[in-house]
């Protein structure tokens, strides 16, 4: 068991607490760079997939995991970004100068969107999330002239420098493993700075914050705008993956799985954001083959219980019917939430967390060292 002794103020703010930290991370930065050379196209297509979640999971765990604003309004930063990139792409704009334009003004729609946020809290700031990715959805499908409506946009292949990066290249694949480290040691001096500071007093207790001369509606509307220019930068990549985009594409379902990534990560780690990327891309494959070969599965079991041809027919129909309209997605995600909220509501970060101090601590380990304490003080009344 590793002990670490703070007797100075650079200790407490050092981005690797010991030296076990720089080889764990050297280590698993070696076998990502390797990874491209040695696993099929299809895993890393999948690894792309988790560096752009993890990156919008990183802007959601700013907004929601350090400052305790709740948002159901992502996708809606992310098309923003996804459109922007493809629209100046049209016009033969260089890559980096319609990349930095995704960001900023996703960052600055988000700032707008943060000011009449202010007064919202909980689930009325949630509604009001939600009707700002409708509102984006609506006009990404009418606004023809720009964005062709329904029909969606065609996004050409990335170039840089006068080198082209294909989707499912190598190059794409550091490009997106890049921007992923770049934005979560970001994070981390954030976080260290008197801004992150203020965004975690702001979570923990806004009066607290205030009484504090912590200027809360400056700092909620700077984590808005944080938060969705980080999104708009992952939104340019996620456009040039797909090399399509449309309005259906960014629905209120992407939201949740979003919300998904910090929830079953974990909402108050860096890592939890990673962690919950990988396991929603990597369960997704699960779930489409549930829904190909699940109602096949259920109608010869009902078959060999003996039910007749016509009640396995049926039963096979309608739970056809009910996979082709993404209702078997939504359940499991919404079964997967509760039983991560009831069970683990400190995310995968959080059991590995137990399961490392289990090991550090045996055979003196208690149960109850992460049990979560209930401690109010008086200033919390007057919320």
């Amino acid at each position: 068991m590793r002990f670490i002794f703070k007797t100075d103020y650079e200790d407490d703010i050092r981005l690797f607490p010991h030296s076990g930290y720089v080889w764990t991370y050297g280590t698993l930065l070696v076998l990502l760079a390797i990874a491209p050379f040695v696993l099929s196209s299809y895993i890393m297509s999948q690894l792309v997939f988790v560096c752009i979640y993890a990156t919008v999971g990183v802007g959601l765990l700013i907004l929601s995991g350090f400052t305790g604003q709740a948002s159901l309004g992502h996708a809606a930063f992310l098309a923003i970004g996804a459109y922007t990139a493809a629209y100046l792409q049209q016009y033969d704009v260089p890559f980096l100068v319609y990349f930095l334009a995704s960001g900023l003004l996703t960052g600055v729609i988000g700032a707008l969107v943060g000011f009449p946020a202010l007064r919202l809290q909980g689930i009325y700031l949630v509604i009001a999330t939600i009707s700002f990715a409708f509102i984006v959805e609506e006009i990404l499908a009418r606004w023809e002239s720009v964005t062709h409506g329904n029909e969606g946009m065609r996004v050409k292949t990335l170039s840089m420098f006068g080198v082209v990066v294909p989707r499912d290249s190598p190059g794409f694949y550091f490009l997106c493993l890049g921007f992923l480290i770049l934005i979560i040691i970001g994070t981390l001096n954030l976080l260290r700075s008197p801004t992150g500071r203020a965004f975690i007093a702001i979570r923990d207790s806004e009066t607290a914050a205030r009484s504090m001369g912590v200027n809360v509606a400056l700092y909620k509307v700077k984590a808005f705008a944080i938060s969705a220019a980080i999104t708009g930068f992952a939104g340019a990549l996620f456009a040039h993956k797909l090399t399509f985009i449309s309005p259906e594409m960014f629905t209120l379902l992407l939201s949740i799985e979003f919300i998904i990534v910090i929830l079953i990560g974990g909402t108050f780690s860096l890592h939890g954001a990673v962690l919950g990327a990988i396991f929603l891309v990597m369960i997704d494959p699960f779930l489409t083959y549930l829904k190909d070969d699940m109602p096949g599965i259920i109608a010869g079991s009902a078959s060999a219980l003996g039910a007749g041809k016509e009640t396995a027919s049926n039963i096979q129909s309608n739970v056809a019917a009910f996979a082709s309209a993404n209702g078997l997605k939504g359940a499991i995600y919404g079964f997967i939430i509760m039983v991560f909220v009831l069970f683990e509501p400190l995310g995968l970060y959080g059991r590995w967390l137990k399961i490392k101090l289990f090991f550090q601590l045996f055979p003196l380990y208690k149960r109850a060292t992460f049990k979560r304490q209930k401690i109010y003080v008086k200033s919390e009344r007057n919320r």
